[in-house]
């Protein structure tokens, strides 16, 4: 009778145990780094939308991704501020020892924060924050820990914005209209639409890292000289030429990485622009496949977004200095005024002057970047441009997927191979001194990697 009895009771136990509720998650250990690409993402769309020029996208960036990794470092002590090491920036808040957090979302909000006031589609990224919201409540998040971890997202996002607003963005949009110079082989605004020049006075913006706009100022462009045999004549035949005789491949690595946010096309009279990425968002999406790939936990993931678009935005001002410096005109005015009035390059010809080329400026400078987290020989395949209509191609490195966004603008029509190669160097030498000033990490360095350009 015991035995039965025993034996009813353990039936019992056991079917109590299988309709017994599974224990929720600790709501302060939900770590999904899907969080943070999804904000960068969606953060993404908005300048695609807003149609930010490459310069004005790579300071939203910086800004916003800072926010979300310095409220989310706290979730993992290894990880140093990194913008205690920028200039600028007041020390950031530091959590509550006596409360509780769950840091990505303080993170997630953070960012939120920031790219609200940076932007100007700000019901889209709303919408998206409530959406993020309800997925932390659906996981069971605690009621006390989200409204401390909101809190904290605030405190973080608002010290970033006060270093925003001392970096002379705001002061450079009232500044005079830029005045085409006339003089012969001076840039002048380009077909079809001749828009006027972008952003001229950006090398006023404050940069993150270097102590000055012109502290990797590269070698003086070549001399307009348009006699055959002269530096500047041999080059600009030569994007003729190329330009004439494309291959399959040479075409779609120029397509792939156009990367122009706003191009107008022309059939009769009618006229209509299509919206695309900008190479700094290009590169976000290169650290989005190379933290996933890596399987980096959100900490990290956070952090290769910052560290990535700090060194874009350093890189434009950089690359934007020396254009509007040397006011380099473009390979399409000389063609059409000396060679041949109805060539057209395979790309639009982006509206600001040729000296250097920023697509090899900022890919390369985001190469050592990304090299320095994610090491020398990192093989992935970049989708970035798929939703774009670009397809996808493959790399065995970050190097050789910023060779291949530098020559692209030969193949594309719109610049010199000197603005290319020189560009490389400065966008190298830019992304070296950066590498090994920022410290990413608490411990020993991840990725020493070659910054040197080759």
């Amino acid at each position: 009778m015991k035995e039965k009895l025993f034996i009813l009771l353990c039936c019992l136990a056991g079917l109590l145990a299988c309709h017994r509720p599974a224990p929720k998650p600790d709501p302060v250990k939900l770590q999904d780094p899907e969080v943070v690409h999804a904000s960068v993402k969606r953060l993404t769309d908005v300048i695609v939308y807003d149609i930010f020029s490459p310069p004005v996208a790579s300071r939203i960036y910086a800004y916003a991704s800072l926010a979300m990794y310095e409220a989310a470092r706290f979730g993992e002590p290894k990880y140093p501020s990194l913008t205690a090491q920028l200039h600028g920036f007041a020390p950031m808040p530091a959590p509550d020892p006596d409360k509780q957090y769950n840091f990505l979302l303080a993170g997630a909000r953070a960012f939120q924060v920031v790219a609200r006031k940076v932007t100007f589609s700000t019901d889209s990224l709303k919408l998206f924050e409530q959406q993020l919201y309800d997925r932390f409540h659906a996981a069971g998040i605690d009621d006390e820990v989200f409204t401390n971890s909101i809190a904290f997202g605030d405190t973080i996002g608002a010290a970033i914005l006060a270093r925003s607003a001392r970096d002379n963005y705001r002061e450079s949009r009232g500044y005079p209209r830029y005045t085409v110079d006339r003089i012969k082989g001076s840039w002048q605004p380009t077909p079809p639409d001749y828009m006027d020049a972008i952003e001229p006075y950006w090398n006023s913006i404050h940069p993150m890292v270097m102590d000055t706009c012109n502290q990797f100022q590269p070698p003086a462009a070549n001399k307009y000289d348009i006699s055959t045999g002269s530096r500047f004549y041999t080059e600009m035949i030569e994007v003729y030429n190329t330009g004439r005789q494309l291959s399959p491949e040479q075409r779609a690595i120029a397509s792939f990485w156009d990367c122009n946010p706003y191009v107008m096309h022309h059939t009769g009279h009618a006229m209509f622009a299509t919206k695309k990425i900008t190479p700094g968002g290009h590169w976000m999406g290169i650290a989005a496949i190379a933290s996933r790939q890596s399987k980096a936990d959100y900490v990290r993931t956070a952090q290769a977004y910052a560290f990535t678009a700090v060194t874009l935005l350093d890189a434009f001002i950089s690359c934007w200095d020396e254009k509007y410096r040397s006011r380099v005109i473009r390979p399409q005015t000389v063609i059409n005024d000396l060679i041949d009035p109805k060539w057209e390059p395979l790309l639009q010809t982006p509206p600001f002057p040729e000296y250097t080329s920023g697509h090899s400026v900022i890919s390369s400078a985001a190469a050592v970047s990304l090299t320095r987290l994610y090491g020398d020989h990192f093989a992935f395949t970049d989708t970035t441009e798929v939703e774009y209509g670009a397809g996808k191609r493959s790399f065995i490195s970050f190097r050789q997927a910023a060779e291949e966004a530098a020559i692209s603008r030969l193949y594309g029509g719109i610049h010199y191979r000197s603005a290319i190669e020189n560009g490389v160097q400065q966008g190298t030498g830019l992304g070296g001194y950066i590498v090994q000033k920022i410290k990413v990490d608490a411990g020993a360095q991840l990725h020493k990697g070659d910054y040197s350009a080759k």
